[in-house]
């Protein structure tokens, strides 16, 4: 199975050119620690399906990786994972479930299939048959400074933003000189108010930007954000 294209053309190839309405993926957990790598090999993966079935752009759909405790507290391979494979959504008919507070933080294969299952059959049910409603939990959209805060905006929060049982959590926040804090997170309407009493000059933001964060941020509709960082370093 660890061949190079071994499953496709054992798994895969054998079915061409069946006709297909859409296609679901769950994976990523082995490519923890490419990320980079994975950013070019997912949406290949995908153009490349798409090519060889001959049925246009299907659409595609995945779960973006779950909380889940991959090495030391500060080993960032798993959300750069998931960052990597948020940017196949700049393909046209995808979607991403994302699954990070319903994973189990002792075992990378949780067992709440339910749900990611649930929240997989929105997109195909909003974005494919035409169904109306939330398919999405918020997006992060941008951040400017606000004196010693920073205004985060989000996509799919039309329905409000909401901390789910407790204070807003896993929010840091850093200055210039790269250093992040832990940061509390104030909503106000459909954005948040970011601030850490140590970062005076606030110029970037992280949410969940760990293996295992602890992430209650939800829309109305109770549907996830999905982890995020305004910067690159």
């Amino acid at each position: 199975p660890s061949t190079p294209a071994g499953l496709y053309h054992g798994m895969i190839h054998p079915l061409l050119p069946v006709a297909l309405r859409g296609a679901l993926w769950y994976q990523g957990e082995s490519n923890a620690g490419r990320a980079a790598e994975y950013q070019a090999l997912f949406p290949a993966l995908i153009t490349h399906w798409r090519a060889h079935f001959g049925q246009g752009d299907f659409p595609f759909y995945w779960v973006q990786l779950a909380n889940y405790k991959a090495g030391p507290p500060n080993d960032l391979s798993w959300p750069l994972l998931r960052e990597a494979q948020g940017r196949a959504l700049a393909l046209p008919a995808t979607g991403q479930a994302v699954a990070i507070d319903i994973g189990d933080p002792d075992d990378i294969h949780p067992r709440n299939k339910q749900e990611v299952g649930r929240r997989l059959a929105l997109l195909a049910m909003v974005r494919t048959y035409g169904f109306t409603g939330d398919d999405s939990g918020p997006v992060f959209a941008g951040a400017t400074r606000e004196r010693s805060a920073l205004r985060v905006r989000f996509e799919h929060a039309w329905t409000g933003l909401i901390a789910r049982d407790k204070p807003l959590q896993s929010f840091e926040v850093a200055g210039d000189d790269r250093v992040f804090y832990p940061a509390t997170a104030a909503i106000e309407g459909d954005t948040l108010l970011v601030r850490a009493p140590e970062v005076r000059a606030p110029v970037a933001v992280r949410y969940a930007w760990r293996s295992a964060p602890e992430a209650n941020l939800t829309n109305g509709a109770g549907l996830p954000a999905a982890p995020f960082r305004s910067d690159t370093w």
